[in-house]
């Protein structure tokens, strides 16, 4: 049976260890200007998530942030670019359509919101992919879309997850800015990590 101060100590070690590891994420993005900067400590943050789901707790978190970070710095920013890539073309697209008040081009929202929600659960899988595997960024797209494509299930619970989170984020500000970003790496790496074991348990089988 766990002790009440031994539950306490343990709760607080791990609420630490999530407000340093955003913080570290901000710096970080902060570090390489944001814009070079965002997609290493992103690809760092969940990375660091990994290890902690799968067990490595002991690890110096600074100085295992930073080896992810450098060593994945170009290969994020590249990946960070096809992202960038999409979200310029979806928000032009919504700017067009509000720009010319046409009442056909009002229709066009439904395939475009379609689209935008096939392209967040896309991004559910895209980050954990790419620190569980270790693949060129093409295959790490390709694979995320599977991913997407098979999981629907899984989908909707990170999204039911993500959604409670993000009102009490809205509520509390303060808590979005201490802990927004190592929870949602948190919980996506935590159920994308289910995905990869079970495909990987089918893959065994069928061999």
């Amino acid at each position: 049976m766990i002790s009440t101060p031994s539950f306490i100590y343990n709760a607080l070690e791990w609420i630490t260890r999530f407000a340093y590891l955003n913080l570290l994420w901000i710096l970080f993005s902060l570090v390489g200007g944001m814009i070079f900067g965002i997609f290493p400590a992103t690809v760092a943050m969940f990375a660091i998530s990994r290890e902690w789901l799968t067990g490595n707790t002991d690890k110096p978190l600074l100085k295992s942030f930073w080896e992810h970070y450098r060593k994945d710095f170009i290969k994020s920013n590249i990946l960070g670019l096809f992202i960038a890539v999409i979200v310029f073309f979806v928000v032009m697209d919504i700017y067009y359509i509000q720009a010319n008040n046409n009442e056909l081009l009002t229709w066009t929202y439904i395939p475009l919101f379609a689209f935008m929600l096939l392209f967040t659960m896309f991004l559910f899988y895209l980050f954990p992919a790419f620190v569980h595997y270790d693949l060129k960024v093409l295959q790490v797209i390709k694979n995320s879309f599977l991913f997407m494509l098979i999981s629907p299930v899984n989908s909707l619970l990170i999204i039911l997850c993500l959604v409670p989170l993000f009102f009490l984020m809205r509520a509390f500000p303060a808590l979005a800015f201490i802990f927004g970003g190592s929870s949602y790496a948190f919980i996506t790496m935590w159920l994308s990590l289910h995905v990869f074991k079970k495909l990987n348990k089918k893959s065994a089988n069928v061999l």
